[in-house]
């Protein structure tokens, strides 16, 4: 009899806390989400092991597989049972030996990814100012057979309101008007040089191109304005066909779970550091917020898939894959929300990128978000970007979630440089990213109605067209629709 009491007990306590958790309101669970997550989140010390123990995380790499398996067995080890690699072939590129004299005199210079494999060019330096299209178009022979030379922002004194473009678009224009090689000066002082892909398809480009730092950028401009210059390049690199491998971890949505959310950061990096900062607090984040999600316990409507993606330096090829998939097999409509992180920090705001049935649902939501830390400010935006992995479910018309990230200003100075490491990081920063992020998340996948739906294809290409970034998509050969 006592043993049937017993158990009548047991099973009236478990009702009663399963009825205390199923009326728990926002505010209570925000407030439980962010004492835990402040207690015990992982981030930054799993970040600290990762950047010690592997160090750079370059797509192709044996440190590349080694933060693969790093974060799979996170994942277990966070309690999730669904964890696979979502394998893929790429075109891997690595740097080697490069060289680049001017008028005869050495200069301190590194690859850009997916220069040749071997190459040899000697041409005259043809100042190209921005890099623009409306650049070449002043003379559109200008670089022919020669060797342009661009700044990587814009430089200070040009027509105001210009669209700046990206290494790879600035590479493929220099290709387009005939250049036999590029030279890209960097913006940070000091001598920083930087890296990164100059391919806008993650494949081999036809000619050298390579960084310079500032000073000596700027010391070549002042020459070439009352005479002449030759570049010397020689390079060799490495490439070849290897496999690489997204991570997915997965919670099955408990009410409608054919409906997912994405969340996701590449996890991959330059191999000039350990890439710390690009992207390791944006994957080490999405990292901590399934291990969040695991340790609270919480069981949202719509299935979330937590996403560590590589190839995203060397143009998006995990999340083009992932795209692919989805629709090579007829599910791209499940994918309901991508969040990205990418090099996300310390957030007071978010951005949600897409056609908005309810903009009131994030500006609610982060007003929830406030009342646990006014460090979050709740500020919204509507806009987009491209060159991170939301940009291949954009292009499908996916809603994007990404945030307003406050951090060090001088942190980006290290951007896909050697100085990208784990000094740079700043641990509330990060702990931050996880608390905001997971409500953020939990909130959206948990929604009664998502506050935006997937756009059609001609919603997609305004949105496009909205945000400037028609030309980008041409020059990237990403643009789907007429010219």
């Amino acid at each position: 009899m006592k043993k049937i009491s017993l158990c009548i007990t047991l099973a009236i306590l478990a009702i009663s806390c399963n009825e205390t958790k199923k009326h728990e309101n926002q505010t209570a669970l925000f407030a439980r989400l962010d004492t835990e997550i402040k207690q015990n989140s992982k981030a930054y010390s799993t970040l600290e092991e990762a950047t010690k123990t592997i160090g750079h995380r370059l797509t192709g790499s044996e440190n590349g597989a080694k933060a693969e398996a790093y974060t799979y067995n996170k994942f277990k080890e966070y309690g999730f049972e669904d964890v696979v690699y979502q394998t893929f072939e790429v075109e891997a590129w690595a740097r080697d030996q490069v060289s680049l004299k001017i008028n005869d005199q050495d200069m301190k210079v590194v690859t850009l990814g997916h220069s040749p494999v071997k190459t040899e060019v000697t041409g005259e330096i043809v100042d190209m100012g921005n890099g623009l299209e409306a650049d070449y178009l002043v003379n559109p022979d200008a670089v022919q057979d020669k060797i342009s030379l661009v700044y990587i922002s814009i430089l200070e004194g040009s027509e105001e309101d210009l669209t700046n473009l990206h290494r790879s678009e600035k590479t493929a224009l220099a290709i387009k008007y005939g250049a036999k090689g590029v030279i890209i000066i960097n913006q940070v002082p000091e001598g920083v040089l930087l890296t990164g892909t100059a391919s806008v398809t993650g494949e081999l480009i036809p000619i050298p191109a390579v960084c310079i730092g500032k000073e000596d950028g700027m010391s070549l401009k002042e020459a070439l304005k009352t005479g002449k210059a030759t570049a010397a390049i020689e390079m060799t690199n490495k490439s070849e066909l290897i496999k690489a491998r997204n991570v997915i971890a997965t919670i099955k949505g408990n009410e409608i779970p054919e409906e997912e959310i994405v969340i996701g950061g590449h996890l991959d990096s330059w191999d000039l550091a350990t890439g710390a900062i690009d992207n390791g607090i944006g994957s080490f984040a999405v990292l901590d917020i399934a291990r969040a999600f695991k340790s609270n316990d919480l069981h949202p409507k719509r299935t979330v898939k937590f996403v560590m993606f590589m190839g995203e330096e060397q143009g998006l090829l995990g999340s083009r894959h992932m795209v692919n998939e989805a629709i090579k097999v007829g599910k791209i409509e499940n994918v309901k929300y991508m969040m990205n992180l990418d090099m996300s920090g310390n957030p007071i705001g978010m951005n949600a990128g897409g056609q908005l049935n309810d903009e009131d649902f994030f500006k609610t939501l982060g007003a929830a978000i406030q009342q646990q830390d006014t460090i979050y400010q709740n500020n919204f935006s509507n806009r987009s970007g491209l060159h991170s992995d939301h940009q291949p479910f954009m292009l499908e018309g996916v809603p994007i979630l990404s945030v307003h990230s406050n951090l060090e200003r001088a942190i980006y100075g290290c951007y896909h440089s050697d100085c990208d490491d784990f000094n740079l990081v700043n641990k509330e920063h990060l702990t931050n990213t996880a608390r905001f992020g997971t409500m953020m998340l939990y909130s959206l996948a948990n929604a009664e109605k998502l506050p935006a739906t997937k756009m059609d294809s001609e919603t997609t290409k305004e949105f496009m067209i909205k945000n400037n970034l028609k030309e980008k998509l041409i020059i990237g050969g990403d643009w789907k629709w007429e010219k």
